[in-house]
């Protein structure tokens, strides 16, 4: 077995967390197309084929313009309930044995599908994945940051009828022209109800973006962040206080932030010692699922294997696992 071989290797075998993935981005164009004629919802394909295609994109909002179409087929518990557990086959497979998975429940109330709808199916789901399969997770609500803000304090009230399930609350979509600074009081407000805070900055908005998340939002982890090499005191900041960055290198090229693999900053963050995780983000519309992600980068990246073990190692120490279950996993992993 040559190097590359045994990291490959070492990456299936070894357990792993994932911190950053959208569980609407994980609709695979088979389960896309089942759904559709399930609940008789028009689509434009006429095919696996078709939806296959049209999953290219050119930046963060063409991507999404087709992520809101695709969302459109998901109508009842049982939907929501198979998105969930068609995902959690892939971490089985992928050897994920912690997962904490976004939602966007903006994407479906305007639909007359009901909050309880998406959080059941979600949380039943997850429920079986633990009991079958030993995998936790904790599952975190994303605010659409194209939406005003206003709109979303009504989607906070409906999530703390849930807090048995929703440990925390995050904003996603699209970046630019949406800074953080738009959903202070927000933030504030779901501080106040006990939920921990994360959001996406930094992919393609400016470092000013992380900063505001940090000061205003008071989050707990950036999800992307690889705009920060921009600023060197924001790295700085970052290194100092060991605030995970949830990178997704195969979303990052897909949506052109970066032209190529070879081309990701990712291990110049981690040189830098940020405290960078990699995780999948929309595997069905990004080309592919955890370890797919960490496989494809070491490759393009020349990455050893200390770096892959530091990746996986962050991703422990980034979750919002207990203390012990974090002590436990990571003795794991070295042994």
């Amino acid at each position: 077995m040559n190097e590359i071989e045994n990291i490959t290797d070492f990456i299936k075998k070894t357990p792993k967390t994932e911190l950053h993935l959208h569980i609407e981005g994980s609709l695979e164009p088979e389960l896309m197309f089942k759904l559709s004629k399930r609940n008789k919802i028009e689509i434009p394909f006429n095919n696996i084929e078709e939806i296959k295609s049209a999953y290219s994109f050119t930046n963060l909002d063409s991507f999404l313009k087709i992520y809101y179409e695709g969302s459109n087929v998901l109508i009842n518990e049982e939907d929501f309930f198979d998105l969930t557990w068609e995902y959690i086959l892939k971490c089985k497979e992928d050897n994920i044995v912690h997962t904490e998975i976004f939602f966007d429940p903006q994407s479906h109330l305007p639909r007359g599908v009901s909050f309880e709808t998406v959080i059941n199916g979600i949380d039943k789901a997850l429920k079986k994945a633990e009991k079958d399969f030993g995998i936790s997770s904790k599952i975190i609500m994303c605010f659409l940051r194209h939406l005003d803000e206003e709109s979303c304090f009504d989607v906070l009230k409906q999530a703390c009828n849930h807090k048995d399930k929703i440990i925390g609350v995050g904003l996603d979509s699209s970046e630019k022209g949406n800074p953080p600074s738009k959903f202070k009081r927000l933030f504030e407000q779901a501080i106040k109800e006990g939920f921990l805070t994360v959001a996406h900055a930094g992919e393609e908005g400016p470092p000013e973006y992380i900063w505001d998340s940090l000061n205003l939002l008071k989050i707990k982890r950036i999800d992307h962040g690889v705009q920060c090499l921009n600023d060197k005191k924001l790295v700085e900041k970052l290194v100092k206080d060991q605030t995970p960055l949830t990178v997704c290198p195969l979303s990052n090229v897909k949506l052109c932030v970066f032209d190529k693999l070879e081309n990701h900053n990712l291990k110049k963050l981690l040189n830098k010692g940020l405290r960078v995780v990699v995780n999948s983000d929309d595997p069905a519309y990004f080309g592919g699922y955890l370890n797919k992600n960490l496989i494809d980068t070491s490759k393009a990246l020349n990455l050893g294997f200390e770096d892959i073990k530091k990746l996986i190692e962050n991703s422990f120490k980034s979750s919002f696992l207990n203390e012990e279950s974090k002590k436990d996993w990571l003795k794991k992993i070295n042994s």
